[in-house]
């Protein structure tokens, strides 16, 4: 196994020793917002092209591509952090080998906006695209869950299905979780599982954690469109890809689950300055293309 990278060697070294404890004591989004959309602002760039538009109602951030489809990326952060904005540079360097247009729904966050307000407006702004090209779906943390909930969603349904799903370290369980809470509390070094319970409650607004809607754990996904899944193989969020993918193989579709080393949860948004991240999307990258027939 080679060794991480000195860049990635420091941030893990900083995230256990700032990051985790100040989020372990976090009781208000008011100083996250600022910290997070001013670190957003500093240190994930984004390129030019990016627009508002309105798309089903929900408001959104888009650039066009050079052929028909679209990279559909769904922001994480708690439910309740980042922005549409933030998240600009992931989805266009998802996208750049592909040539798809870019769409990030702008969706209400908690805790002002409670399940199922989220899922809606993604749920919308992907129904108003879905006519024009395939559609792959990317989320990062609890924008993977949003993008699972929402493969499960249209599976109940009965469609349109994506071509493709992209979940990078998806909270997919926003109830107890499985053994990597517990077994990896100590060996990740950013998210303090004792903090779980909370942030889910500012989500939930008193759903039910078990609805597979707001786990997908516990969704249904009969001849799912194919899924990459990646986690790092020490994060406490561990398990939840695990299920997933389980489920997922259970149902028949094709789906892989990349258990990342030393890798930082929701770290895709630092390519193109993380070797480990740059790897990753590039990952994601070839598995879009080979799923639409490109190459990219």
């Amino acid at each position: 196994m080679s060794r991480a990278s000195f860049r990635l060697r420091v941030l893990r070294w900083m995230a256990r020793r700032s990051l985790k404890r100040h989020l372990s004591r976090a009781t208000s989004y008011r100083f996250e917002r600022f910290r997070t959309e001013l670190g957003a602002r500093l240190f994930l760039r984004s390129p030019r092209g990016f627009r508002t538009r309105t798309l089903g109602g929900t408001p959104c951030r888009v650039r066009d591509g050079v052929r028909p489809g679209t990279l559909f990326l769904i922001h994480g952060g708690a439910f309740a952090l980042f922005t549409a904005r933030s998240h600009q540079g992931l989805a266009a360097r998802l996208a750049r080998p592909l040539g798809l247009s870019q769409v990030l729904p702008d969706y209400g966050r908690a805790p002002e906006h409670v399940f199922p307000h989220a899922l809606d407006q993604v749920d919308a702004a992907y129904l108003a695209i879905a006519g024009q090209g395939p559609v792959v779906v990317a989320g990062d943390s609890a924008g993977g869950c949003l993008a699972l909930s929402l493969l499960h969603r249209l599976h109940a349904r009965g469609g349109p299905l994506p071509a493709a799903v992209l979940a990078f370290s998806p909270w997919a369980d926003l109830g107890d979780g499985g053994p990597s809470r517990q077994d990896n509390a100590e060996a990740d070094p950013m998210l303090p599982v004792q903090r779980l319970p909370w942030v889910a409650s500012q989500y939930l607004g008193g759903a039910d954690p078990m609805l597979p809607e707001v786990s997908p754990v516990h969704g249904r996904f009969p001849a799912a469109c194919p899924v990459l899944i990646q986690v790092g193989r020490d994060e406490i969020l561990r398990s939840d890809a695990e299920a997933v993918a389980a489920a997922l193989e259970e149902a028949g579709a094709e789906v892989r689950l990349t258990l990342l080393p030393d890798a930082l949860h929701g770290f895709q948004v630092l390519h193109g300055w993380l070797p480990e991240a740059e790897a990753a999307v590039e990952e994601a990258c070839a598995f879009s293309a080979r799923v639409l027939g490109l190459r990219a």
